[in-house]
């Protein structure tokens, strides 16, 4: 094995070498407290260390890094504690994600490592969007993301690769090719000869490197690096290597040859580094033996520390209290007068703090229609926060395909208003990785039916960041929703119940002009991941009062839209319109209307008083039945409140099918066709 020491002294020699020998130690002493049952499972990285090691020597220590499970080397090379690193392997409270997580599922501002979530593929995308904070701010930094070889079979890292191309990103995609996917060779993962061929696809520059290498290893990142910055381009390494033990232990390693062992075992990284020393007479074996003993005695010193037990504490209000970021800018939160007044309402905002405007100065406020009151939102924080970055196709030159965002190229910028491919799973990936730089992003879904091509970034990384290990989400979704405009199975669906069952995410779904501006202010200012539905029937055909200055409705709180006292109507989106027109049609039924306006978190105090008010609830909501979420409203309501009830709750809602397309087919899906059966009902119960 050559070595190219090309401007790298003595000193940083030995200093390499501890760097690449410590990672190895601690995994002998893991395996061996593994066996002992001291830890729970374990990834080895076992004669993969030099490239973990090398490229992050390669870096920066404020370069962003995405590791992987088998890159120790990352997080030892980053002077990472290994005490906290033992109690993070061991579930400790005192480990990095409080217990929350195990192995290397976790992150660190301080040190400039992404955490990475079991999929792989998505950290590919954050690292998209950590290069585009870097290119936005003028830093000279790239950021560096690992995936292995049958990572690059999940159409996240093609995504990833297309638009670091597209956007001329500086970003490295570090493939770890240690010819195994678990148990399946690299034969059975792709065709090409090899995985740096598809860089030319990609239209960015190739690497292939020897991954046992420590030099080659670092040479290869610092001119992948030079590159990156110098063209504005981002670089893809194939560093080849083996995986000397199992996937993790308990898989075994059957399945390989056993001479792949032999072949592999004489290219050991450690051996070869060792040996290249001696040659340079920088090493001896007495040398040897006393750096291995002292390397020893210091992990034996930190293990015996972390060792001592840590009881855990299981505290639900710190559990619950750590699922959402807390806003730090407290101020602009409006009081909304047409909501129940619910003082003892466990808010998830109670951070904010509501400024009552003046009642000495006029508010000035438009007319303006459902989809103005959106742009017009958009544009005020585009105009409050200099750091948001809005993203989406066609969004730009085009205007989006509602014209929302028309005009705001012009004013903002290319930089801000940003096309996208069709890569909605790598633009969220990116609005993750651009707020973990501090930015804010807005990403549009040109129809929300399109969202669940991006659904494992929202459910799995932006929901859950902040949980595991404090890193906050700064990323609105906006979602063009909903039937009624003829538009067929895939750009009709409602289908915000399926992120209502996600801890971390908030889902607001306004009906109004006034509601839609506030809302959308508000999940600007919010800290966590916000998804905001806005229904496609309501853009042109409803127009209401809206204040002109900047001003927020609260997240997770209801607007009582009418008081009423025969029946209750709970609902949101389309369906306060739906129950409106009902009222004014039907003067003798004397409707309660709640809209919820916020569907994640619910506001139960003004659940609970709608309930109170008639006895009788009809929860009515456009999207299907089965899985709705006024299932877990009504199961809400006969826990908590059934000795309120005068009839059983009921749910109105839309057939259990695909949206039809055919307008006659389309008005029997949607629930506004069977309202009046269920209200007449209910009201005679």
């Amino acid at each position: 094995m050559y070595f190219d020491r090309t401007h790298i002294s003595d000193e940083q020699l030995l200093s390499f070498y501890n760097a690449l020998l410590y990672p190895r130690l601690v995994e002998e002493k893991m395996l061996l407290l593994l066996r002992q049952g001291r830890i729970s499972k374990w990834f080895s990285g076992i004669g993969q260390e030099a490239i973990a090691v090398g490229a992050t020597l390669a870096l920066d220590e404020d370069e962003w890094i995405l590791p992987l499970h088998r890159n120790l080397g990352v997080f030892t090379t980053r002077k990472m504690s290994l005490q906290q690193l033992f109690h993070q392997w061991q579930g400790s409270p005192q480990g990095f994600s409080k217990g929350r997580e195990r192995s290397f599922h976790f992150g660190s501002q301080t040190h400039h490592i992404c955490g990475m979530i079991s999929h792989l593929g998505p950290q590919l995308s954050v690292a998209d969007g950590l290069a585009l904070a870097h290119k936005l701010k003028g830093e000279n930094k790239v950021s560096l993301a690992f995936t292995g070889e049958g990572g690059t079979s999940e159409g996240e890292f093609h995504e990833a690769l297309n638009v670091a191309a597209v956007w001329d990103l500086p970003v490295i995609f570090l493939v770890e090719n240690n010819g195994y996917g678990l148990s399946t060779p690299v034969e059975e993962q792709y065709r090409c000869e090899q995985l740096v061929q598809r860089a030319v696809g990609y239209g960015m520059r190739g690497m292939r490197i020897d991954g046992n290498n420590l030099l080659e290893v670092y040479h290869a990142v610092r001119e992948a690096k030079r590159h990156a910055l110098q063209e504005q381009q981002p670089v893809l390494i194939e560093a080849v290597t083996f995986r000397m033990r199992g996937h993790e232990e308990a898989s075994g390693t059957k399945y390989v040859p056993p001479a792949l062992f032999e072949e592999w075992a004489l290219q050991d990284p450690i051996q070869h580094f060792e040996d290249f020393l001696k040659y340079l007479e920088l090493l001896t074996p007495e040398l040897i033996t006393n750096t291995h003993e002292t390397l020893k005695h210091q992990i034996d010193a930190d293990i015996t520390v972390a060792l001592k037990e840590t009881e855990m504490h299981a505290d639900t209000t710190t559990e619950l209290g750590d699922v959402y970021a807390v806003r730090t800018n407290q101020i602009d939160v409006v009081s909304d007068s047409t909501h129940p007044s619910n003082e003892d309402a466990g808010s998830e905002n109670k951070e904010q703090t509501e400024i009552a405007s003046d009642s000495t100065l006029p508010v000035k406020t438009t007319d303006k229609r459902f989809i103005n009151a959106i742009s017009d939102a958009l544009h005020l924080a585009m105009e409050k926060y200099p750091n948001l970055v809005l993203m989406g196709q066609d969004i730009a030159e085009y205007g989006g395909a509602f014209k929302i965002t028309e005009g705001f190229l012009e004013q903002f910028g290319k930089s801000r208003v940003r096309n996208t491919p069709l890569c909605e799973s790598a633009i969220i990936g990116a609005a993750l990785g651009l707020s973990i730089k501090g930015f804010k992003s807005m990403v549009e879904m040109q129809f929300a039916d399109f969202v669940t091509c991006g659904f494992n970034q929202i459910v799995n990384n932006l929901a859950k960041i902040h949980y595991r290990w404090g890193q906050a989400a700064d990323v609105v979704i906006r979602l063009p929703a909903g039937a009624g405009v003829g538009a067929g199975p895939f750009h009709s669906q409602s289908n915000e119940a399926w992120f209502t069952h996600t801890p971390g995410l908030k889902v607001v779904y306004p009906s109004t002009p006034e509601d839609a501006k506030g809302l959308l202010l508000a999940a600007f200012a919010d800290p966590n991941p916000v998804l905001y539905f806005e229904h496609k029937a309501l853009y042109r055909s409803i127009s209401g009062p809206v204040k002109d200055d900047w001003y927020t409705i609260e997240i997770g709180k209801a607007r009582l839209v009418q008081e009423g006292e025969d029946l209750s109507v709970i609902t949101y989106g389309s369906g306060v319109h739906w129950a409106q027109e009902y009222a004014h049609q039907h003067p003798e039924i004397s409707l309660h209307i709640l809209d919820l306006r916020t569907l994640l978190p619910l506001d139960y105090p003004a659940i609970k008083a709608a309930v109170a008010q008639t006895g009788k609830v009809l929860i009515l909501h456009e999207d299907t039945l089965t899985g709705g979420l006024g299932g877990e409203i009504a199961a809400w309501i006969a826990e908590h409140c059934f000795h309120m009830l005068d009839a059983p709750v009921m749910r109105c809602a839309s057939l259990d099918t695909p949206v039809p397309f055919a307008a006659a087919l389309e008005k029997n899906f949607l629930a506004k066709t069977r309202l009046h059966q269920y209200i007449q009902q209910l009201s005679a119960y």
